[in-house]
């Protein structure tokens, strides 16, 4: 019984953000979301009628041209209709850059309310967000190796390096992508890693939670045993941790992380003899 109540506390959701603050704050967030992509798309569709629009102008000041030169002869023909041309050619070279002014000034107005909403999203969601946004930058970016081991090596590898928001990044991708791997559960210990290493240990226990409850034979349980632990004692939660380590034990008896829960154990039990005897 104990066994399932720790590992149902280490499984609890990693969120622990107010739900109704949150459901809020993703709703905004969502709805500028919407606005930019709808900004982004008249953006786009703005330029490509203003990229219709040019050639359209060469076209013009090439009749222009030949018109020009067509006066010269007109002089000597008294072609009055090469005059009515040229007019007209002039007209509608005015009218066409008339357009092309009214395509700039869209632009320009559409990327400043697209930069407004980028800052408002940013606002909103911190400094965090940003980071999240340069670090999907940096793993579009990032060329993935097709062999799934190199792949998650590749993920510790940028945790290691301290690159802990792209290590997210290929690590969730991983998940996604192997969903059904057995490999899966060391995704789930190195994203928790990744948050162990930031302190974030409710975060960490849910990934943690995630390899003992769904992945037990996965290679890093014995360690989601004893950092679940780590967490628990950084939160005050003594009891917690002494279960982890004592499971720990019980479950991967042989792992050398069930050696160090036993010296663990052993520490703790001689931390606590001298209040006992105070007691007394």
């Amino acid at each position: 019984m104990r066994s399932l109540a720790l590992i149902s506390l280490l499984a609890l959701p990693g969120c622990f953000y107010p739900a109704d603050r949150g459901r809020a704050l993703e709703a905004k967030v969502d709805r500028l979301g919407t606005d930019s992509a709808q900004i982004q798309t008249e953006l786009k569709e703005t330029r490509e009628q203003l990229a219709a629009t040019l050639p359209k102008i060469d076209e013009k000041v090439a009749e222009v041209t030949k018109a020009l030169k067509g006066l010269d002869t007109a002089s000597r023909r008294k072609d009055a209709d090469i005059g009515v041309q040229f007019q007209k050619t002039v007209e509608d070279l005015a009218q066409l850059r008339g357009q092309v002014e009214t395509y700039l000034h869209k632009i320009t107005e559409l990327e400043t309310a697209l930069a407004a909403q980028d800052q408002k999203l940013v606002s909103m969601q911190g400094e965090a967000a940003l980071k999240e946004a340069e670090a999907k930058k940096k793993a579009e970016e990032l060329k993935r190796p097709t062999d799934k081991k190199e792949f998650l090596a590749l993920a510790k590898a940028k945790a290691k390096a301290g690159d802990v928001l792209l290590a997210r990044q290929l690590y969730n991708e991983f998940m996604k992508k192997w969903a059904k791997d057995p490999l899966v559960g060391d995704a789930h210990f190195g994203l928790g890693e990744t948050y162990f290493s930031e302190s974030k240990c409710r975060e960490a226990l849910f990934e943690y939670g995630k390899v003992l409850q769904d992945f037990p034979k996965a290679e890093s349980a014995p360690e989601s045993y004893l950092r679940s632990s780590d967490c628990f004692a950084q939160l005050k939660m003594k009891e917690e941790s002494r279960l982890a380590l004592e499971e720990l034990i019980k479950s991967y008896p042989k792992s050398a992380e069930a050696k160090t829960a036993k010296e663990r154990i052993a520490e703790l039990d001689k931390k606590a003899a001298p209040a006992k005897k105070g007691k007394k």
